[in-house]
């Protein structure tokens, strides 16, 4: 019964397009399919440094959360709730990051919210997230709001909340792609991913 969590939870979107592109919504994006390495970027932390992907990955099993800003109340939730897992998800031998379109210091009122202990990262301009392959036009309505959270780097994209899974190698496991922003991975289905992942290393 284990093994049907081997396979992605992805749904709704076209199967395969040409990456690092915006889709014209959301249920058109593309994402790198599991076996896939993910791309390098530069990344920044809420105290404004910059930080490549691959460091902060390197050598290190890693769970990937996307999501669209602190702004978005099913976000919270749904980072609070991967909060609470974090000490199972680390004694399976992996961290958390989680990566946004948001400046930094909108990452600093999202930590101190929603009291997070994992890392977070500001992708505003949105390279990153279009390389993945899960950036969409983001309705017109958000325009004001996006520009003003992004210190006006967000020129109208939202990422589809996502969760990936990656190996020490950088390597895409698992992936929770779902065009349904209220419709999030809960942390329950994250640690049953992660211990199908491990546990026959772990047995061995």
């Amino acid at each position: 019964m284990k093994k049907i969590f081997l396979l992605s939870l992805v749904f709704g979107f076209a199967a395969i397009s040409s990456f690092g592109q915006i889709a014209e919504n959301a249920e058109h994006v593309s994402p790198l399919l599991i076996g896939s390495t993910m791309p390098d970027a530069e990344l920044k932390a809420p105290d404004k440094t910059d930080h490549k992907f691959s460091a902060i990955t390197s050598g290190k099993p890693t769970v990937v959360i996307f999501y669209r800003g602190g702004w978005c109340p099913f976000c919270n939730a749904h980072l609070a709730g991967i909060q609470a897992a974090q000490s199972e998800v680390i004694r399976l031998g992996y961290q958390i990051v989680a990566i946004s379109p948001d400046s930094p210091e909108n990452l600093v009122n999202t930590v101190e919210k929603d009291k997070l202990q994992y890392s977070l990262y500001s992708d505003a301009e949105g390279k990153f997230i279009q390389s993945i392959g899960i950036a969409f036009k983001a309705p017109e309505k958000y325009s004001g709001m996006l520009l003003k959270n992004s210190d006006g780097l967000n020129s109208g994209f939202l990422p589809v909340p996502s969760v990936f899974i990656l190996n020490s190698a950088g390597k895409i496991k698992f992936e929770y792609v779902n065009p349904d922003y209220k419709d999030r991975m809960t942390a329950g289905l994250l640690l049953a991913v992660l211990k199908e992942i491990v546990e026959p290393v772990l047995n061995k």
